[in-house]
């Protein structure tokens, strides 16, 4: 045991535990040693390694947090609404796109006062689509209503964790909040960090869970209604109350650091104030850029430059005062920020920084405001001193020449304009007139002839060589034949997932025809404004083209999970369009993790094996009968391992979308890295899904289901326990004699439901 002093008196602070932990692992730590009730989530870089490392511990039995793989992160906020709602503890983490798409249900946490804590890995907003660091998403955070802790290091991530729960459970906050920490800069970067040894000491400093004592939907004996519609004035009191209990949460924020700083020995102040004493020249900074800037002010110091950084550790509420008192007698300030305010001259805590100076009248305060750092760009010693630089500038001239201005900005020229490498290609250079397609009047079906497959080799790629797929990557090559069976002209849209990212990175692209990319919940409803806007720009003349577009949407990596509610209400309206999921069976784009076509039993990162669970609960989703449920024309199945049958399908999936309507198709696609498989083996693997039946081959054509290929028949059926097999992700499963039958009667049942439908064409 460590004894510390501290100036309100000297304690006895619990023992810990010294390691090397990134941020994100230290999140988790966090949540496992606090033992949340419930934990929805999503996966998006760089947050999803939170959820990962849970489930790890959660293998092992570290924990007993429910872990609620969500839909999307909508549905997570939601889950973690309702969860609160009921009187539980609960944790989150997001970053970027799924914090915006979570927006909508963030006030409506924090406006009717249910704590909860989530992790912000602070990340680049789309458009266009960067991973990397910024906090162009923490913005969108600011008028929440929610607490807003800014965590610098992988330690303050864990200690800020801790104290995020106290302070959002204290009777004079009752609110949730964010703990905001640098996507990549401190999410992934290993630092020498201290946790508490005995989950009990965290446990204890939290204290017992007190959301029972308030209103909640577990408690049928005191019915409660949450969320009622509220008129004007209503309105007005209740967000005036929100207003008073985020200011009260500053007092709270200060009085448990005191205590956190009483138990672990370290202290975080609402602002970290360095050199700040008798600063004349200071920058103001967030998180990790704040971190870098310390060895800055050493140096200027050393050449005798009065130099200071202000970093806080609390934004919501702001702190004003405290941020009065310490620049009251600095010369010039500049406010650096990983994001703007467009069109604001300035972006968000600048602002908030000049109101609160100009509340004192005698502060004369120059303040600067620089937007650097955008999509994670490098923040160096010579930045921080550039910084530096602009004010004392100002200072020495009593103003600032160019008051906001963007820093590391790079204009480009003339010359350095990429050409173009490859010669675009369209029409009649992918129309090669040897696919036949004809519509059969009395079966209301379509009659598909194909030339001998090597007759098709000779069609330009619609994708160049040069991707950066991994080795053994199936939706590439299997993207590649399905286009091979559509002639003329594509629009193509990818949603995010590996397919998007291995193909189009700024400024190179491996597509040769029209090619856009949207998030994964919206990339239906964007190809289907897209079509219907070519469809009515054509009709009135105002687009010059005799020949169909085929609009197509390539939509894999769990984007039928997330995107959904776009693709069902695409198909309802039908619209001209193919939809084509590639299935991987996870979200490999973030990682391997469970999806809900994931299969049951199957390993991911988030479904792991150990003694305490054994891989994915549940069956994987069925989209091809959802999709059929829709009513759509044309649904099918496909793999790559049966190319003959996939270019047939693809051929009926274009005659039908620019005839009839909406064409869906789902293709089984390997992913030798995250199966765990060699790399050679993904078609013959493939090939055994399909021949055991756990991948059937059919389509439904106008309502018909017909099976285009049948393993029973042709005498090629293969027990499931050999496609099982040649993956590493599902090997324990020939273990688990009880998984593996149930494993076995799933896809049993589907299939002989499947035959039943090609027998029977009424049903």
């Amino acid at each position: 045991m460590a004894v510390i002093e501290n100036q309100l008196e000297t304690v006895t602070s619990a023992e810990q535990v010294t390691t090397f932990e990134s941020g994100n692992e230290m999140a988790a730590t966090a949540a496992a040693q606090i033992n949340y009730h419930i934990m929805g989530y999503f996966p998006i870089t760089p947050s999803t390694e939170v959820a990962q490392y849970l489930d790890q511990m959660k293998t092992r039995g570290l924990h007993d947090i429910k872990l609620i793989a969500a839909d999307g992160e909508h549905g997570s906020a939601g889950i973690c609404y309702g969860a609160a709602a009921a009187g539980a503890r609960v944790v989150n983490a997001t970053s970027s796109q799924g914090f915006l798409y979570m927006l909508e249900q963030l006030p409506t946490q924090s406006g009717t006062r249910f704590p909860m804590v989530l992790n912000l890995v602070t990340r680049a907003v789309s458009g266009p689509l960067d991973i990397r660091g910024d906090h162009s998403d923490l913005y969108y955070a600011l008028n929440t209503g929610w607490v807003i802790l800014t965590a610098p290091t992988a330690q303050a991530v864990y200690d800020m964790n801790i104290m995020a729960l106290k302070i959002a459970e204290h009777s004079d906050v009752r609110l949730p909040v964010i703990v905001a920490y640098d996507g990549f800069f401190t999410s992934h970067q290993k630092r020498k960090v201290q946790y508490f040894k005995d989950n009990k000491v965290v446990q204890g400093f939290v204290g017992p869970n007190p959301n029972m004592n308030f209103p909640n939907v577990s408690d049928p004996a005191h019915p409660v209604t949450i969320g009622a519609h509220m008129g004007g004035d209503d309105l007005l009191n209740n967000h005036y109350q929100l207003s008073e209990a985020i200011e009260k949460a500053g007092e709270v924020y200060e009085q448990v650091a005191r205590e956190y700083a009483l138990l672990s020995g370290r202290e975080y102040p609402v602002l970290d104030l360095y050199c700040m004493e008798d600063a004349e020249v200071a920058l103001f900074l967030l998180n990790s850029a704040g971190e870098s800037a310390k060895d800055v002010v050493d140096r200027l110091r050393a050449k005798g430059v009065k130099a200071g950084l202000v970093r806080p550790n609390i934004i919501r509420p702001f702190p004003a005062e405290q941020l009065r008192k310490a620049l009251k007698n600095v010369k010039a300030v500049l406010v650096g920020e990983r994001a703007d305010s467009y069109g604001g001259k300035g972006a968000n805590l600048t602002h908030e920084l000049r109101s609160a100076l100009q509340v004192d009248k005698d502060n004369k305060t120059i303040v600067l405001s620089r937007v650097f750092g955008l999509g994670g760009k490098d923040f160096y010693a010579d930045d921080a001193e550039a910084f530096f630089q602009l004010t004392i500038d100002a200072a020495e001239k009593g103003y600032a020449e160019v008051p906001f201005d963007y820093y590391g900005q790079n204009p480009g020229t003339a010359e350095t304009v990429l050409p173009s490498v490859l010669e675009p290609l369209h029409g009649d250079d992918y129309r090669t007139g040897l696919i036949t397609v004809t519509p059969d009047e009395e079966t209301g079906k379509v009659k598909v002839k194909l030339p001998p497959l090597r007759q098709l080799t000779s069609k330009p790629h619609r994708l160049s060589t040069g991707h950066g797929a991994c080795p053994g990557c199936g939706a590439l090559s299997g993207i590649e034949l399905f286009l091979k069976g559509i002639e003329g002209d594509v629009v193509l849209l990818m949603q995010t997932g590996c397919a998007y990212v291995t193909t189009a990175s700024y400024p190179y692209s491996s597509h040769k025809q029209t090619f856009i990319h949207n998030l994964f919940q919206n990339g239906a409803a964007t190809v289907a404004g897209a079509v219907e806007a070519f469809l009515e720009l054509k009709r009135r003349g105002e687009v010059q083209i005799s020949d169909d577009i085929t609009f197509v949407m390539v939509s894999g990596d769990g984007g039928m999970d997330i995107g959904m509610g776009a693709a069902i209400g695409s198909a309802l309206r039908n619209h001209k369009m193919i939809i084509l999921e590639y299935d991987n069976e996870g979200y490999m784009n973030t990682g391997s993790q469970l999806s809900y076509s994931t299969p049951a039993g199957h390993m991911t990162s988030t479904s792991g094996v150990g003694k305490a669970q054994k891989g994915k609960g549940g069956h994987h989703k069925d989209t091809p009968q959802i999709m059929a449920a829709c009513n759509v024309p044309y649904v099918f199945t496909a793999a790559e391992s049966n190319a003959q049958d996939l270019l047939q399908k693809a051929a009926k999936a274009q005659w039908y979308a620019n005839n009839v309507g909406m064409a869906y198709g789902k293709m089984l696609c390997s992913c030798p890295l995250n199966w765990k498989a060699d790399d050679a083996l993904g078609t013959n693997i493939v090939q055994t899904a399909v021949d055991s039946c756990f991948f059937p081959l059919y389509e439904i054509e106008n309502g018909i289901t017909n099976i285009t290929y049948d393993p029973e028949a042709k005498g090629k059926r293969k027990p499931v326990t050999d496609w099982l097999k040649q993956m590493g992700k599902t090997k324990h499963l020939l273990k688990e004699e009880e998984m593996l039958k149930a494993f076995e009667s799933e896809v049993e049942r589907r299939w002989r439901r499947l035959k039943a439908k090609h027998e029977n064409p009424e049903l």
